[in-house]
């Protein structure tokens, strides 16, 4: 009988869709490569979603039969999961190997081996290599306790001794790695031939040229960044158009930093063409931007390739860049980019880190505030160690107070020697408010108004929300309150209740006694109106009992969907003209000059959307706008 061995992956935070196993497909396509291998392992994946319970991943694992070696793609969000799952096998097959690699766990063998006895091997490093050895090492009679012969791997030997072999070079040509998606490693169809994840992943290549201090991608493996072929890379594009991939998520650090990665959206364009398939690139974009970056997002304008294009600037402040290892970064001149991009009509979102050594709330709101004026597309993460960087390696020396995560396995930072715990928080709570009523756009117009007009920047907008819901003694914002504590968590997710509390009613309530009272008088007819704009623009809920939409509105059919309609709504105030002259820098008249507008809504929106792009979709569009989406380019 074959040797069996499971290579185990868990998607992320309570996705409920399995993720496309790029990382185990790699393993087991290198492994099978192998003849002696091959004819006698029988290597399968087993790919769980992130709302996967234990109980039903353990009898999974064992449904078939025990198997002889179980492999775990770890990251901080499963670690304990996989670390429970080994004690289950070890029950069953006490002579079992069991097999830690991933970034969250390689170096850290100490821990692990403390925390789950019943882990043998840690991986340090790329995965393919060891793999492939320690299969041959096990089909040789090897024993876990003793696998000094082969590099890159952490064990413990009979009496316990801890022994970590020799770091492994990282593989300088990734050629000589089978391709998971061409090689069929890893499942792309279900029995009716639909392509099985929400996106496909790709890398194009390996490495990062940067050092950041709260990043392992680069700190961890190294500056020399290592490319697949130009001829592989199009294949693979070719299968994942032909299966109907909608969305391609590139695994690379730095899109657009290499000369072939023009190369690469040509060849996408041209399966697209071909297929119909992808219909959307993500990707961590390049810091710096050369010049074949603009022709890229040019291209994609062109061909009208959707993309979010995510700019990561982290900080604004000069001080802490320093303690980051970005302040030379040409990353830092970045208002221009964002500028650019606005001009060719390419929405930039932008990610902020809250909690870095050297930061104050004050010098963070700043920067935020910075950022507001040119998108309210601002993700804010709260600051996490990750093993093997410079910030896990040197708390102390920052003075840096942490607790692990309530869902995973992450150091999330409590304070520090320029962030008190009371500073941390109450942003905590503004990263929760600025994800759901700026991020998603549950507010969009009324920004750019109180900016512009009444010199009000979006985070005091954000801070007199969670600061009302924290003290109104209404029910709904009590409970709100409640929903929004701080959390030990770098999920995206917003507890959907959120979405049935935060209604036009509260946020009226809000309004009429936060916001009010503080504006100028003169500016308040104007500054009303745009606000009612954007209660105007928020989706149409579905009722609670599901039997249909909360208003009664008219039904129509456009550019093949079904919309709701309201019709010529009155404002006393051309607003979408007024905000849009506001974004262009202009200066406009506050005098009344009434104006109708047409809303239109997609139907079936079900009050429990998670992410930005998929609340975007559901909020009301004018004619003029629907016009616009359907008819460009």
């Amino acid at each position: 009988m074959k040797t069996r061995v499971l290579l185990v992956q868990q998607g992320v935070w309570g996705n409920s869709v399995a993720s496309m196993p790029l990382a185990i497909g790699y393993l087991k396509a290198y492994a099978d490569a192998d003849e002696r291998i091959r004819r006698r392992m029988d290597i399968s994946i087993r790919n769980y979603p992130g709302d996967a319970g234990l109980n039903a991943m353990g009898r999974d694992l064992i449904r078939d039969g025990v198997p002889d070696v179980l492999c775990f793609s770890v990251l901080g969000w499963n670690f304990r999961a996989f670390g429970t799952l080994a004690e289950t096998f070890k029950q069953v097959n006490p002579d079992g190997w069991v097999i830690f690699g991933g970034n969250h766990v390689a170096h850290q063998a100490e821990r692990v081996f403390r925390m789950f006895p019943q882990v043998d091997v840690v991986v340090n490093g790329e995965g393919e290599l060891v793999f492939r050895d320690l299969m041959n090492g096990y089909l040789d009679g090897a024993r876990p306790t003793a696998l000094h012969e082969i590099s890159g791997v952490s064990f413990r030997e009979a009496d316990g001794n801890l022994v970590t072999t020799p770091e492994r070079e990282r593989i300088q040509d990734l050629e000589i790695l089978p391709s998971p998606i061409l090689t069929g490693a890893i499942p792309l169809a279900d029995s009716q031939g639909r392509f099985l994840y929400d996106y496909a992943i790709m890398e194009t290549n390996r490495g990062c040229p940067y050092k950041c201090a709260f990043c392992y991608w680069g700190g961890a493996t190294g500056q020399k960044m290592r490319a697949f072929s130009r001829e592989r890379l199009r294949e693979e594009l070719d299968v994942l158009g032909r299966h109907g991939a909608e969305i391609l998520m590139l695994a690379d650090s730095n899109f657009g930093l290499l000369r072939q990665d023009e190369e690469f959206l040509e060849d996408l364009l041209r399966v697209r063409a071909k297929y119909g398939y992808p219909n959307r690139l993500e990707t961590s974009w390049a810091k710096n931007k050369s010049a074949g970056f603009y022709r890229i997002m040019e291209k994609m304008k062109e061909s009208g390739m959707h993309s979010a294009f995510i700019l990561a600037l982290q900080t604004m402040d000069e001080s802490v860049l320093d303690l980051m290892r970005r302040r030379n970064m040409k990353l830092n001149d970045w208002e221009s980019l964002v500028g650019w991009l606005t001009d060719h009509g390419i929405t930039p979102y932008l990610e902020l880190i809250w909690g870095a050594p050297g930061e104050t709330v004050e010098s963070f709101l700043d920067g935020y505030d910075r950022a507001a004026r040119h998108t309210p597309f601002i993700a804010v993460h709260p600051l996490m160690l990750l093993p093997n960087t410079e910030y896990h390696d040197k708390r102390q020396v920052h003075g840096l107070v942490t607790v692990r995560g309530e869902q995973d396995d992450f150091d999330y930072v409590l304070a520090h020697r320029t962030m008190t715990l009371d500073d941390n928080e109450r942003m905590l709570r503004f990263i929760c408010w600025n994800r759901v009523l700026a991020r998603s756009l549950w507010l969009h117009n009324i920004w750019v108004a109180l900016r512009e007009l009444a010199d009000v920047p979006q985070s005091r907008v954000i801070l007199s929300f969670s600061d009302w819901v924290e003290s109104s003694d209404d029910p709904d914002a009590r409970e709100l309150h409640a929903l929004a504590r701080p959390t030990s968590s770098a999920s995206e997710q917003v507890d959907p209740h959120v979405w049935r509390l935060l209604t036009k009613r509260l946020l009226r309530k809000w309004w009429d006694e936060a916001m009010r009272p503080d504006l100028p008088e003169a500016l308040l007819p104007l500054l009303d109106e745009v606000f009612r704009y954007d209660l105007m623009c928020q989706p149409v809920r579905m009722l609670p009992d599901g039997s249909g939409p909360e208003e009664d509105l008219p039904v129509v059919e456009k550019y093949g969907s079904e919309w709701y309609m309201r019709d010529k709504v009155t404002f006393t105030h051309p607003v979408p003209e007024l905000i849009a002259a506001l974004r262009r820098g202009e200066t406009v008249s506050t005098e009344p000059r009434c104006h109708a507008v047409t809303f239109y809504y997609r139907t079936q929106f079900g009050g429990d959307l998670q992410h930005y792009f998929r609340m975007d979709r559901f909020r009301g569009l004018t004619a003029e706008q629907l016009d616009h989406q359907f008819t460009r380019v």
